[in-house]
């Protein structure tokens, strides 16, 4: 019964590599066909599509397959699939040719294929995650070899075969968001003194959309940088990157690919430090480190940065130099540009490109939570202590038991990130020009406005033509008490100004000829404005007027670029926000109340103008203080007038200079005595 069962097993198997006219070959219907008549098969749709079908389609075939490539293994003229072919690098077993590999849609094709076959172009016959066992920090894969070619006896079908995996990859980067907009690209070359060989250098080319290159679009040239074989597409240019691959391949002498990506991680990377003059991004501490060649967990990674060119092949003196001067990194960070990256195979290329945009994602975001990605952490965490560096306790005025002074801290270069974490609080503290950061050293911020959150052209170009415009419409309409009573406060506003100051002077030329309220109140206007005062009864005139002006939409405020995002930062983070300006409170809440970011009232905690005194006074600061409820030096106060931040610092308050475009020039002594910034998101930053 076995014997038959046996016999009958034989004869409805398939040979592969049987003629046509085979006496085995049994004919199958077209919807079973594993054989010839397999292109009858209808085309795979989701509709047609169903895994009881798969079971019953493709269980029986495999175990004839099974039972066929048992026999055929067992017999001398056992034959095997080529290297290179096929669904994988390496040989085939019949056992998933063709049935399987030709359906990857199905069930059973879809198990074989990602049981047995990788998905990656290949010419070496194995790889190595990272490195090749020639550092104590390299990890190499248990299946891993040499990675010796196998196709060194066909160099045409090598050519082929690098030449598709480059386009592979460089699809692979533009998935990834590296190689957008043709940019990036991708080296790779084979061969070399290890194979007694010339090497072969295959390049990607300049200007082709990375997710549609094919390997017909690929350069091949010699170490020389001569054109061996052109692409077959016509009018190819070659990368802007070639002349970088040769620097690395010159200078790196086991690089057999370099990677070049546009990617935004690490972009942003090089801008980390504002200053933009660091020649390297330190990071310690992350998992991913071990990615990258040569470092583990607690290693310090070190990634040089050179600055940016018009075109790329003005960057290889600085590639070079980086590389001299780092040779235990594996990358060099491009500023406001990119990454180039190289490894002893295309695999540890790849990986630890990966591994270093993980690394600049992590610094990017580190930055934003206030973390340094190059300082060792200080607990929570293990680390080890670098026997170089003592904490502040340790380096106290103990003396050593010669007599000798206690051995100073190690001096640090200046870097963005430090390389080693050390008890810095003295530093963080604040002294008369270092920039207070909110809300670390205050939680209640009061702003100037002209010159500080408005330009001071707003109120000079746009809000005083408009009251003096519109003087006499608006004279007109008011109601003959209040016109009296307007007169009597801003006669109140001169009284307040010395005899000889040049608004009286210039009321007293012209005051005998008046003879009514609204010529008075022309004229008191006039001078004041004339002459800048500000003062109460004027500024609560203009208050009205600009009032009409805003409800009518002909005035609209004037708000530097960083004050609403500074607003939303002090909100999110606890800081209470209060405006001080000679503007009356009314007209701050009319300015506040209608800009182009609309309404944004609802931001400020408390309002002051000059009823609570003016502001070139110390004791209008220590009123505010005592009305916020606070003690003065837990206020920060930001202008651009010099006489009103003297009056603030002599009141206890931290106060900040707004330089701001055509603020007035700052002397010498006040840039020496207090800090200056040019936007209010330079005091958010710390807790």
């Amino acid at each position: 019964m076995a014997d038959s069962n046996s016999e009958k097993v034989v004869k409805k198997s398939v040979s592969i590599d049987a003629p046509a006219d085979a006496p085995t070959r049994r004919k199958l219907s077209p919807k079973r066909s594993m054989g010839p008549k397999q292109q009858s098969l209808a085309a795979f749709t989701p509709d047609n599509y169903s895994d009881d079908e798969d079971d019953n389609f493709f269980h029986e075939d495999a175990q004839i397959a099974a039972v066929q490539y048992a026999s055929k293994s067992s017999s001398s003229d056992s034959r095997q699939s080529p290297p290179g072919k096929g669904w994988t690098n390496g040989q085939i077993t019949p056992q998933f040719t063709p049935a399987v590999t030709l359906h990857p849609h199905t069930r059973e094709g879809r198990l074989a294929l990602y049981n047995h076959h990788r998905r990656w172009i290949n010419f070496q016959s194995s790889w190595s995650r990272i490195g090749k066992g020639s550092t104590e920090m390299d990890a190499v894969h248990s299946e891993s070899a040499g990675g010796e070619s196998v196709m060194t006896g066909c160099l045409m079908e090598e050519a082929r075969t690098v030449r598709a995996l480059v386009a592979q990859l460089c699809e692979c980067f533009y998935k990834a968001g590296w190689a957008t907009g043709t940019g990036g690209g991708v080296s790779i070359r084979v061969g070399g003194p290890k194979e007694n060989r010339p090497y072969r250098v295959f390049v990607a080319p300049s200007g082709v959309q990375k997710e549609d290159m094919v390997g017909d679009d690929v350069f091949e040239l010699n170490m020389d940088r001569d054109v061996v074989v052109p692409p077959k597409t016509p009018n190819m240019r070659m990368s802007a990157c070639t002349p970088l691959w040769y620097v690395v391949y010159r200078h790196v002498k086991s690089a057999m690919c370099v990677i070049h990506t546009h990617s935004m991680h690490a972009q942003l990377a090089t801008l980390l430090d504002p200053t933009e003059k660091s020649d390297c991004l330190r990071v310690t501490h992350l998992e991913m480190l071990k990615g990258v060649g040569n470092h583990s967990y607690d290693s310090l990674l070190e990634i040089p940065i050179i600055d940016n060119r018009p075109s790329e092949d003005q960057l290889a003196d600085q590639l070079e130099a980086a590389i001299v001067k780092y040779p235990k990194c594996n990358a060099v960070l491009v500023r406001r540009h990119g990454v180039y990256v190289w490894g002893d195979s295309w695999e540890q290329a790849k990986a630890q490109c990966e591994s270093f945009d993980y690394l600049f994602e992590s610094a990017v975001k580190m930055k934003g939570m206030g973390l340094e990605s190059g300082l060792v952490p200080k607990s929570g965490t293990y680390h080890v202590k670098d026997e170089h560096m003592v904490d502040s306790e340790d380096a106290g005025e103990e003396k050593k038991e010669d007599g000798s002074p206690p051995a100073k801290r190690r001096k640090v270069d200046p870097a963005f990130n430090a390389a080693g974490a050390v008890n810095n609080d003295a530093d963080l503290e604040c002294t008369g020009t270092t920039i207070p950061l909110l809300p670390r050293d205050s939680k209640i911020l009061l702003l100037d406005i002209e010159g500080t959150t408005t330009s001071i052209s707003f109120v000079k170009d746009t809000l005083f033509p408009y009251v003096l415009s519109n003087l006499g419409t608006y004279i007109n309409s008011v109601e003959s008490e209040d016109l009296v009573k307007l007169q009597e406060a801003l006669e109140s506003d001169l009284a307040g100004l010395p005899d000889l100051h040049p608004a009286n002077v210039q009321v007293a030329k012209t005051k005998s000829e008046l003879n009514c309220a609204k010529a008075f109140v022309t004229c008191y206007v006039r001078a004041l404005m004339a002459n800048d005062v500000k003062a109460t009864g004027l500024k609560s005139m203009q208050g009205k007027m600009w009032k009409a002006g805003y409800a009518s939409g002909e005035l609209v405020g004037h708000l530097y670029s960083d004050f609403v995002p500074a607003l939303k930062w002090c909100e999110s983070n606890g800081v209470k926000v209060c405006i001080y300006s000679s503007g009356s409170i009314g007209a701050q809440k009319l300015l506040f109340g209608h800009t182009p970011e609309g309404d944004l009232t609802s931001y400020f905690g408390m309002h002051f103008d000059t009823t609570t005194g003016s502001k070139r006074e110390t004791a209008s600061y220590g009123n505010i203080a005592e009305a916020l409820g606070a003690k003065p030096g837990e206020v920060v106060f930001v202008s651009d007038l010099e006489a009103e931040i003297h009056a603030a610092k002599e009141a206890g308050m931290v106060a900040v200079v707004a330089a701001r475009p055509g603020n007035a020039p700052l002397r010498e002594d006040t840039k020496g005595k207090f800090p200056v910034v040019r936007s209010l998101l330079q005091l958010c930053g710390a807790d």
